[in-house]
């Protein structure tokens, strides 16, 4: 049995999947399995990239459910206790595995996940810190979508809602995942790296549905969302880092509540935008961190 199981959803995205696939072959952490969900692909060429993949790679095609349904394919498919759930044009930096997967198994069983920080690339160049904290995380996906999480921790949520198919279905696990009692180790290092692009689903579908994707979240959640329960959650991570204040939550439910959907999506989505644009370019990443070409070896 595999230590970690990798799942990678892929629809029509098989021009991309040489990046995750490659970053996991340099991994220094060795005893992993890689799962892909094909979740009902009908380009052509992706169909074709799956006959090339290396025979150690599981590929397991369903009719096309959405992303969420993808992710909970490959969590029941994932013969791992540790799971790591990428899309499938993310990379991994060579320690990526080694450092999460030593966190976890050192830690209790309360912690149920291992974020690390996020190095962006692309339309944007940037570090991105993650952290963990209930009372955030209602306001904001602060914990991010990729961790190496206990398929225990993932049951437990109850797993990726399956009708979430605008986005934010991420968001809204975390949101069930942390509040759940899952507590998350993070590693302050940009391990992960997230390709930044004005096509992707946040910026071209997501954040333009802002508004009725995060009243979807506070309908779901109600309790949650109730203000003694938000004065409770917040008092209680008094003392956890947090980057989102008492005013800006009170602003933030008071604008979604006033304007209409398309003014406070349009709002949030030129702020995401602005934070692209104006994202101050970091240091590149070493030569040949990432071999075209290379296949895993698991």
């Amino acid at each position: 049995m595999p230590i970690i199981s990798v799942v990678i959803p892929c629809y029509n995205g098989g021009k991309f999947l040489d990046l995750p696939l490659d970053s996991l072959a340099r991994q220094t952490f060795r005893d992993f399995e890689i799962v892909i969900i094909d979740d009902g692909s009908t380009d052509q060429a992706t169909k074709d990239k799956f006959k090339t993949l290396d025979p150690s790679i599981r590929v397991v095609h369903q009719v096309n459910k959405g992303l969420s349904a993808a992710r909970n394919a490959g969590f029941r498919e994932a013969k791992a206790d540790m799971v790591l759930a990428l899309d499938s044009d993310d990379q991994l930096e060579p320690t990526y595995l080694e450092e999460t997967v030593r966190a976890l198994q050192a830690a209790p069983p309360e912690v149920g996940f291992v974020v690390a920080d996020v190095r962006q690339v692309g339309a944007a160049q940037a570090i991105e810190k993650r952290y963990v904290n209930a009372f955030d995380v209602l306001f904001k996906n602060v914990a991010g979508y990729s961790m190496l999480m206990r398929k225990a921790a993932w049951q437990k949520a109850g797993g990726y809602d399956e009708t979430m198919r605008d986005g934010y279905e991420d968001w809204e696990f975390n949101l069930r995942l942390i509040n759940s009692g899952a507590q998350g180790i993070v590693i302050p290092k940009p391990l992960f790296i997230y390709t930044v692009s004005p096509q992707g689903m946040l910026m071209s579908h997501s954040s333009q549905r802002h508004a009725a994707l995060w009243r979807r979240i506070r309908v779901k959640h109600s309790a949650l969302y109730r203000p003694w329960n938000l004065m409770r959650l917040f008092w209680k991570n008094r003392h956890t880092r947090s980057e989102i204040s008492a005013f800006s939550t009170f602003a933030a439910l008071v604008l979604t509540t006033v304007l209409p959907d398309s003014w406070y999506s349009g709002i949030i989505h030129s702020m995401r935008s602005h934070r692209f644009t104006q994202a101050k370019p970091i240091a590149p990443m070493p030569p040949n961190a990432l071999r075209p070409g290379t296949k895993p070896t698991v």
